[in-house]
């Protein structure tokens, strides 16, 4: 157990150094970091949602900086096509006057790929990042190509635009690791970030960590132990989202077409993990669960046309799942 303690005690140092860095340059936002954070910790990718100018891709930028990581960036417009990611093979001549194909990586051989404002590419070109996420390689010409680790596709997207934009199918939402939905700074928050941003100086980060350091957290994520009982409850909210189970609440059945995939209970109890270790615990407890839920499960639950009319949101629907699945169990309700 002493060196459980000791490793969560490295993995939180760590994590904390790497966040300073990023609040050197990004202003408030802390559950958004921290939620970034926490996906690239356990090695998934994560679907930025928030209107244009609220520091979406400064943070994925400022965080590759952090890592000393490579980072490319992809602007998704209607024309882009399936090679302007992937990559393609292009015809070169020899010294000789041999002529042969060779390919020419495209942008998501990287660590950090930003997909900015993927939902406006169509699906065709979306779904070419699809084999990237869940396979971290790609094929070409019949020819597969892997993807070095570490890599993380953090993905934005505006939710107020539908002229032009093309909704991420369930399948590729389905594997992205967290939603995170990025909201308005205060007014202290604007303050500083106009008294940052309009000076002579402009802060950046520093590297704090590398690759062997990130792959090196992502393994110590997998060993943390989780006990049954919590195991089992963590679970049981994944099945309550699903209508007509016996742990769904009312509002499940009521609002929700279809629940959370076994790919989402993955990411509630790698997640989860990830919490434990940030309280310096080298365990998991019920409310490393709850930090995770929303942002886990959000994009996983496809609501009904009569949610859409009570204008009744994902995140509610969590609320009561959570709310019943704690008293069915005889745990005290926290929303």
């Amino acid at each position: 157990m002493e060196n459980g303690k000791q490793a969560a005690a490295w993995f939180r140092g760590t994590y904390h150094a790497i966040k300073a860095q990023i609040q050197r340059v990004i202003v408030g936002q802390e559950e958004v970091v921290e939620q970034v954070l926490v996906s690239v910790c356990a090695g998934g990718h994560a679907l930025l949602e928030g209107v244009p100018g609220l520091g979406k891709t400064l943070l994925v930028r400022t965080l590759a900086q952090a890592l000393h990581l490579n980072f490319a960036r992809i602007q998704f417009t209607p024309d882009l096509m399936p090679a302007d990611i992937t990559g393609t093979n292009i015809l070169v001549e020899s010294e000789t006057g041999a002529r042969t194909f060779a390919f020419r990586p495209g942008p998501v051989f990287t660590n950090i790929l930003l997909a900015d404002e993927i939902n406006r590419a169509t699906p065709k070109t979306q779904s070419a990042l699809l084999e990237a996420m869940q396979e971290h390689a790609v094929t070409v010409a019949g020819k597969r190509y892997p993807i070095e680790p570490p890599f993380w596709v953090l993905a934005t997207q505006n939710p107020i635009e539908q002229e032009g934009t093309y909704p991420l199918p369930e399948a590729q939402l389905d594997r992205f690791f967290f939603k995170i939905l990025v909201g308005y700074p205060s007014l202290e928050e604007l303050r500083e970030i106009v008294d940052r941003t309009t000076g002579a100086e402009t802060p950046h980060a520093e590297a704090v960590a590398d690759k062997e350091t990130l792959l090196r957290m992502q393994q110590l994520v997998r060993e943390v132990p989780i006990a049954r009982p919590v195991q089992e409850f963590a679970l049981k909210l994944i099945v309550a989202t699903h209508p007509g189970s016996e742990y769904a609440p009312a509002e499940v059945n009521k609002y929700v077409r279809y629940g959370s995939s076994p790919r989402g209970a993955q990411a509630l109890i790698l997640a989860s993990k990830v919490f434990g270790l940030l309280d310096g615990r080298y365990n998991v407890a019920r409310e490393d669960v709850q930090r995770a839920l929303k942002p886990a499960l959000r994009h996983r639950i496809l609501l009904n046309f009569e949610a859409e009319a009570d204008r009744i949101t994902a995140d509610q629907v969590l609320d009561a799942v959570w709310a019943h699945v704690s008293k069915t169990e005889g745990e005290p309700i926290k929303v």
